[in-house]
């Protein structure tokens, strides 16, 4: 069933959708499908990815799951011929992915490990750039394409014990800029959607209503759902958006703009 909402704003596109397997990319992969996506689901869990596929199937849309590991380019090649060989195409990558694992080791910069540091580069920085590699030529072949980077609050504001993922996600920030300067005269567009905090399923499990008001208290409005965040995805990776390229857009409750009732 499609979206309620859903427009067709994608109809012939054809997307992938790195870590889809969960929380906002897996939102992100049914709406585009909703909106009538081809999309190619990716990660590394077997099961949670074919639910997501189905779920975007279920929405009304055309998706397959393929398993992939960023860290590794033969993984990324195979990724995106699997999406020329089975749609035809490829025109939208949603650069969505992160090392959760690794971020549990994260910390100040005089307290993280190389190999945490590396692992998370890997997967939030390196992956997307390599994906990026790609996949650009199949957007030239098509004659268009939009990438979207989905970014953190982070990138802009120091974060306590996150130095590795505060370093990917300003560099994710950086590599859409860079990818504008060189590509947009050739009909690739590449923008960045920098999320507030979004309330994950799995990473949230255990959350207490304490540390949830502390975090409600951080955005003006209020905390962003992965619809909303999907939702802007989907303008940025749509026709509609042809002429914005290399911008970074919010979606975060006003908590980048302005400071809510508490620091962090």
């Amino acid at each position: 069933m499609a979206d309620p909402r859903g427009t067709g704003r994608l109809v012939g596109e054809t997307a992938i959708v790195t870590g889809a397997t969960s929380g906002l990319g897996r939102e992100v992969a049914r709406l585009f499908g909703a909106e009538g996506s081809a999309v190619v689901v990716t990660g590394r869990n077997l099961e949670r990815g074919e639910s997501a596929a189905r779920a975007v199937r279920e929405a009304g849309g055309d998706a397959v799951f393929v398993a992939a590991d960023l860290s590794r380019d033969e993984d990324i090649e195979h990724l995106v011929g699997m999406t020329v060989d089975r749609f035809g195409s490829l025109t939208v990558l949603v650069n969505n992915a992160v090392n959760n694992v690794a971020m549990a080791d994260d910390g100040p910069v005089a307290e993280v490990s190389r190999t945490t540091f590396d692992a998370v580069l890997a997967v939030n920085l390196a992956g997307p750039a390599m994906l990026c590699q790609r996949a650009i030529p199949a957007m030239l072949q098509s004659g268009h394409g939009a990438i979207v980077n989905v970014s953190s609050r982070a990138a802009e504001f120091g974060t306590p014990r996150l130095a590795a993922y505060t370093a990917s996600k300003g560099g994710l920030n950086a590599l859409a800029r860079s990818i504008t300067m060189d590509y947009g005269r050739h009909g690739i567009r590449c923008n960045t959607v920098q999320a507030g905090y979004i309330i994950h399923e799995v990473r949230d499990a255990g959350v207490t209503p304490e540390r949830l008001a502390e975090i409600e208290g951080m955005h003006l409005t209020r905390l962003s759902t992965a619809t909303d965040v999907a939702y802007a995805v989907a303008f940025l990776a749509s026709s509609e958006a042809e002429t914005i390229s290399g911008v970074t857009l919010q979606v975060d409750g006003g908590s980048s703009a302005v400071r809510g009732r508490t620091l962090g």
